[in-house]
């Protein structure tokens, strides 16, 4: 017989086109519709702040999908296409317009948007934020040697457009609010790393940054700082992070808390709703608590899960959250959860670009792990947070037992 039912994505990121895949991989025969809101086909955002800002990749490399991958698998693309209304009583969706898609099961991957300033001239021309092909675009095309760039906002967006600048031979000024770049999520110790790596690059680093506004005459001209100081620029990127794209969900009457509340299985309050990737706040088991991921991997991993969950047969949604970051030679990958209170330990030799951080929480249990330029670490503190077991301080400090032992790995 058959399968009459309709299961519609609203979202055309890698959460969506990773869940559609998974509901053809497990066999649904329904009707799969995704509603992407941009023009383009479903692409990975990572690439937009490293390889294809840098020039250094093809824009069909950040593709989820090859060409002609979602007519293959009978998989309806809506592109262009904006949602207006969720109906969640009546099962079905409006799209801008006027049209409605009636569904039997829906996931909200709606993803986030880049989050702008309350300050005077946030909206003049030459003031870019990067979340799109288009962002990604504009800002490849404006970076030129001796142009003058200041970046507000020393997190991870950040820090990559900051090297992607210098990469294409712009003047940069890199703001941060904080003691450090990456303060909020690394700590002062980490984050001075990365801020010693930005300064190696010619980057200019003005730390604990008051913006009093953005000056310019229709074009962006100056960056005004607390004490009048002014940084005359032509370029200024906006990375001070992102919000959850949660105003469907909201209207429609559905939970929100930091995002779309999700449980375990990725449902929302809403019947035969989930959601996933950046707008998911989910339950996760591990920690007991809700917690919302804002990075590549984790829509990955929920897209699919979310799609499990919608055919019935999921488990509960519990993934290490992991990210990476490339600015200039570095490169990193973070695996874990952290709290601001946690102790960090931070192996690494002085005279060496190379670092592995374990961050410690209650009775010393190792919560997250990240190493800079290490590349045969990412194993080793994937099972040593995934574990979740407390190790010797003396040991974890002591930079000649190496991780792959401290591990079980040897």
């Amino acid at each position: 017989m058959a399968d009459d039912r309709t299961f519609v994505i609203v979202g055309g990121g890698m959460a969506g086109a990773k869940a559609a895949e998974t509901l053809r991989e497990e066999g649904f025969e329904g009707r799969v519709v995704i509603v992407g809101q941009e023009d383009d086909a479903p692409y990975e955002r990572p690439p937009l702040s490293k390889g294809y800002l840098l020039g250094e990749a093809a824009r069909d490399d950040a593709r989820v999908h090859e060409a002609g991958y979602y007519e293959e698998h009978d998989i309806e693309l809506l592109q262009g296409t904006s949602v207006s209304r969720l109906l969640p009583g009546e099962h079905k969706i409006e799209l801008a317009g006027g049209a409605t898609l009636g569904y039997d099961k829906l996931l909200l991957a709606t993803g986030a948007e880049p989050r702008r300033l309350d300050v005077e001239g946030a909206n003049l021309d030459g003031v870019h934020v990067l979340r799109t092909y288009a962002d990604s675009e504009a800002l490849r095309a404006a970076f030129a040697p001796g142009a003058r760039v200041v970046v507000i906002g020393g997190g991870w967006i950040g820090c990559e457009v900051a090297a992607a600048a210098r990469h294409h031979g712009a003047e940069v000024t890199l703001l941060e609010a904080a003691p450090t770049p990456l303060y909020a999520v690394l700590g002062p110790e980490v984050g001075g790393f990365f801020g010693d790596v930005h300064r190696s690059h010619d980057v200019r680093l003005v730390t604990e940054a008051k913006l009093e506004a953005i000056e310019g005459d229709g074009r962006v001209s100056a960056v005004r700082l607390g004490g009048g100081e002014r940084l005359e620029c032509d370029i200024v990127v906006l990375g001070v992070g992102v919000a959850p794209r949660t105003a469907l969900a909201e209207d429609a009457g559905i939970a929100i808390d930091n995002g779309v509340v999700v449980d375990e299985l990725l449902r929302t309050s809403a019947a035969d709703v989930y959601a996933a990737g950046d707008v998911a706040n989910s339950l996760r088991p591990r920690y007991g608590r809700h917690v919302r991921v804002e990075h590549w991997a984790n829509a990955l991993e929920q897209g699919p899960a979310a799609a499990r969950s919608m055919l019935g047969g999921a488990d509960p949604f519990d993934e290490l959250p992991y990210f990476f970051s490339d600015q200039y030679d570095v490169g990193m990958e973070y695996v874990g959860l952290h709290s601001p209170s946690d102790r960090v330990i931070v192996r690494r030799k002085p005279e060496e670009q190379q670092l592995v951080a374990l961050w410690l929480g209650d009775g010393g249990r190792i919560t997250a792990g990240m190493h800079v330029n290490d590349w045969d670490a990412i194993e080793p503190l994937k099972a040593l947070v995934g574990a979740g077991e407390a190790i010797a301080a003396d040991r974890l400090e002591d930079q000649d037992v190496p991780l792959a032992e401290l591990a079980g790995q040897t």
